[in-house]
């Protein structure tokens, strides 16, 4: 089973409240997640204004290994901004969720369908590869979710991204859900989830045992609310518990975590440095148990 890392500290983990991080540091922070190993970077969005397209276009500019990407909504617009900035692959996405097309769109679902469509096409116009966010899933008609989700793979789609946005999922109806998806759509599928209720890395392993091909992180776990899914703790279950290797050069774990941490002006998040000895010595432990404990 192979795990693709989508980091999206710069675009989700920068909506963490009183993160902004400037040019340089998001340069620097973009450089360490590709010396990592990361397989995608999520760049940030670039209908947000013209300091956010110039980071962009830094990023883009480095020819890094790691896929650099832009978030985009259903609007053409949006697909012009991202190509201003140079970027070579675009994720587009929309609320799928009734309420949220509702009270956030003020619009229905066959609207959707049709800018989906519209945005999908024009990213295609210009050569673009094109991945598409399912916004809301968790808490959308299931039924709906497949029909965007056979929309996005009859438009070219390479993926789509399985949105927990507001964190509702436990584990249990994480695996169910995106099984059911999966049984469905020939189409990769991609977990996004936030941590609300604690269980972001959680739902993280349930949708890779269901098949997910790609998760979304953030270093240290920051993002809106109560933040996203870790990337330190991800790593480390996969690594540590199920011997599944992501592909990330974990030397450059800490000092990234430190960066982050300090750019964001948060405390440093727990990057496994010390765990090793844990894991290595926990046998031991259960061998000669300490009158102590």
């Amino acid at each position: 089973m192979q795990v693709h890392i989508v980091d999206t500290t710069l675009r989700d983990g920068e909506q963490a409240p009183g993160v902004a991080f400037n040019l340089q540091e998001k340069v620097i922070i973009a450089r360490m997640l590709d010396r990592l190993g990361v397989a995608q970077i999520e760049a940030g969005t670039p209908a947000m204004g013209e300091v956010e397209q110039q980071a962009i276009a830094a990023i883009v500019r480095l020819g890094l290994r790691s896929r650099v990407s832009t978030w985009n909504r259903v609007v053409p617009a949006d697909i012009r901004a991202s190509l201003a900035c140079g970027a070579r692959h675009v994720h587009i996405s929309a609320p799928v969720s009734d309420i949220q097309i509702k009270y956030k769109l003020g619009q229905n679902r066959q609207w959707v369908l049709q800018r989906l469509k519209q945005a999908c096409l024009y990213a295609a116009g210009y050569g673009l590869p094109v991945t598409v966010g399912a916004e809301d899933a968790s808490r959308a008609d299931p039924e709906f979710v497949l029909e965007f989700a056979l929309l996005a793979r009859e438009l070219g789609a390479e993926r789509l991204r399985y949105c927990d946005t507001v964190g509702v999922l436990d584990p249990f109806t994480t695996f169910e859900r995106l099984v059911w998806l999966k049984e469905r759509v020939d189409l990769e599928l991609e977990f996004h989830g936030h941590n609300d209720f604690g269980l972001a890395t959680a739902n993280a392993l349930a949708a890779i045992k269901a098949g997910v091909e790609w998760v979304d992180v953030t270093v240290g776990g920051m993002g809106e609310r109560a933040g996203n899914t870790s990337l330190e703790e991800l790593y480390r279950v996969l690594a540590g518990l199920y011997g599944l290797d992501p592909g990330l050069d974990t030397r450059y774990l800490p000092l990234l975590g430190r960066f982050v941490a300090r750019a964001a002006g948060r405390p440093s998040p727990n990057t496994g440095e010390n765990r090793d000895v844990t894991l290595e010595n926990s046998i031991r432990v259960v061998d000669f148990p300490s009158p102590w404990c």
